[in-house]
């Protein structure tokens, strides 16, 4: 198969890249490639991909309106001239409603964030052979309509080898990115009752909004009990998993997915997050982690106390059981194929009514 996946426009991928979309991507790329087939990654130039890379502008400064249709315009162009060499098109970025492929090639789109957050056409595309998938029962759950368009989850794993249990030490860590539903003010507040000392790691994109935010409510909270570390990945990422006491999930929005709480499973760390979206079903109650009322700061720091009962080396085999990103990968190939084929039988039928 020759696939073409198409990134959010405004961040890089990566081999461990920050966002969860370009994680599920590079994923997909890796396990295409393996796999025998071929792909083509469109995203934003200084990416780094398996696949062949098509790369649209990478611009400095401040994410605004103007950037976002400088984006839009060089992603319509760059897929009006790939998509025909390619048997599917895979669309990941939220804004995918803005570059929708020519009609041609089957395309199919993660819905990676809540449903609710993506408008009512982007939902009922008009395009033939288009098709929607969203990544968990729990998002499904949550939206106000059923889609026509809309699949089966494809659920989310991680790379479980590339995590693993190390010798606990004396930190929380909160890791995602930097911005207002993630929670990290609820993380600082919790700590700071229960007297714990809590590394944040994260990007901070250049969205007006969310570096406001940041300058106001978080960076006069940092001191020594209380680190933001930047984005952290590969390696020095896994370490920090590893030897983290807990990691905080405390998101104020549903997780659809929380890759986040997998990979800390995955490195044995117990997880404490929000009751909310995907998080409680990933998390067992009390022995892999807990889960809190979302924006309860009180409730994390009484979660941050029991700590000492919950069981790492459960957290670590329940995330070998049911969180592997080969489970994610097949699922795709699968459904790749089964699209492509779908798309076909138009064709096959008019070619035999000729």
């Amino acid at each position: 198969m020759r696939i073409l996946l198409v990134a959010y426009p405004l961040a890089p991928v990566s081999p461990d890249p920050v966002g969860g979309s370009e994680q599920v991507l590079a994923q997909l790329d890796r396990a295409l490639n393996a796999a025998g087939h071929r792909t083509t990654i469109i995203a934003q130039a200084g990416s780094t991909t398996v696949g062949r890379l098509h790369s649209i502008p990478a611009e400095p400064g401040p994410i605004d309106e103007p950037m976002r249709h400088r984006a839009h315009h060089a992603m319509r162009a760059a897929i009006a001239a790939q998509a025909p060499h390619h048997d599917l098109v895979h669309m990941h970025g939220l804004d995918f409603e803005a570059y929708w492929p020519p009609e041609g090639p089957p395309t199919l789109a993660t819905l990676h964030l809540p449903l609710d957050w993506y408008s009512w056409t982007s939902l009922n595309p008009t395009r033939p052979n288009t098709w929607l998938n969203p990544v968990s029962t729990s998002q499904c759950a949550r939206a106000p309509w059923a889609p026509p368009h809309l699949l089966a989850p494809v659920r989310n794993g991680v790379d479980v080898n590339r995590y693993g249990p190390m010798r606990s030490r004396n930190y929380l860590l909160f890791l995602g990115r930097m911005c207002p539903e993630k929670g990290a003010e609820i993380a600082l507040d919790a700590a700071r009752a229960a007297g714990a000392r809590l590394l944040l790691a994260g990007e901070l994109y250049p969205y007006p909004e969310h570096q406001a935010w940041f300058a106001e409510r978080i960076a006069p909270r940092l001191g020594p009990r209380a680190r933001w570390l930047g984005p952290v990945t590969g390696p020095a990422k896994a370490r920090l998993l590893g030897g983290a006491r807990a990691v905080l999930v405390p998101s104020t929005v549903a997780e659809t997915g929380s890759l986040v709480t997998m990979e800390a499973l995955a490195s044995g760390a117990p997880v404490l997050g929000s009751d909310l979206g995907e998080i409680p079903n990933l998390i067992e109650p009390g022995v892999t982690g807990f889960t809190v009322t979302p924006g309860d700061a009180r409730a994390m720091a009484h979660a941050i106390a029991r700590i000492a009962e919950l069981d790492r080396a459960a957290a670590r085999a329940s995330a070998l059981r049911r969180m592997r990103v080969e489970n994610t990968s097949d699922a795709y190939l699968a459904l790749y194929r089964d699209l492509i084929a779908r798309a076909a039988r138009p064709v096959a039928r008019a070619a035999a009514a000729r």
